[in-house]
């Protein structure tokens, strides 16, 4: 009842949102929720570009993604097949792409901003003598991605394969993860380095750049 009160309260543009988002979540719950392996409570997910396999994939509680996501697992091994995991209070918004040959875990709290990518599969190119299209050689990373607990993935960004990303992150936007980055860090860059540490002794953000260059970040 209270809900339904706060909802006549709202603007009409407000208002129809909200329906929105009523209806997202209820198809999530009656549609997803059959062919995801798990979907949680109270989560989301609005219209997907494309879906592969997702009975390999996990969702937790009040896990939120936007439109255009492409989510893709592929079963190179059937004795090993991928397992894609997302927590719960996750925001992966429009147009992510997350492709899956292994195993990739997205922790709780984590938000993803748009048009990111994290892609734990590579295409082999050394054999020259190989006739498959390069596009189809996929071969997987050999250990899961992770992205810890409460970090945050910065607009554009792109995580690549065997990358483990700490607790309280921050990737900058448009950067390509190649390297794993410690807990409560911000990287940033194409290949991301890292620009800031945070020091429990001092309480404070430091700076790994020179003192005349200081990080400009923008996730």
């Amino acid at each position: 009842m209270r809900k339904a009160l706060h909802l006549l309260h709202l603007p009409w543009h407000d208002r129809l949102n909200a329906l929105h988002g009523m209806c997202v979540q209820l198809k999530t719950s009656l549609y997803y929720s059959l062919v995801f392996g798990h979907i949680g409570r109270q989560c989301k997910i609005y219209k997907p570009l494309l879906l592969s396999n997702p009975r390999f994939v996990f969702i937790g509680n009040n896990t939120l993604i936007r439109a255009g996501a492409r989510i893709e697992t592929i079963v190179l091994n059937e004795s090993d097949p991928p397992s894609l995991k997302i927590g719960n209070n996750v925001n992966i918004e429009q147009n992510a792409h997350l492709i899956c040959g292994k195993g990739i875990i997205i922790e709780d709290n984590v938000s993803v901003a748009p048009n990111c990518a994290v892609l734990d599969t590579k295409h082999p190119f050394k054999d020259v003598t190989d006739q498959t299209k390069l596009g189809d050689r996929i071969e997987p990373g050999s250990r899961p991605i992770i992205i810890g607990e409460n970090s945050l993935i910065g607009f554009g960004s792109i995580i690549l394969p065997n990358v483990r990303i700490g607790r309280n992150c921050i990737i900058g936007a448009n950067s390509t993860v190649r390297h794993d980055v410690p807990d409560f860090c911000v990287a940033a860059g194409n290949p991301a380095s890292i620009v800031l540490r945070y020091d429990f002794e001092t309480q404070a953000w430091v700076s790994t750049q020179p003192s005349n260059s200081g990080p400009n970040v923008t996730a």
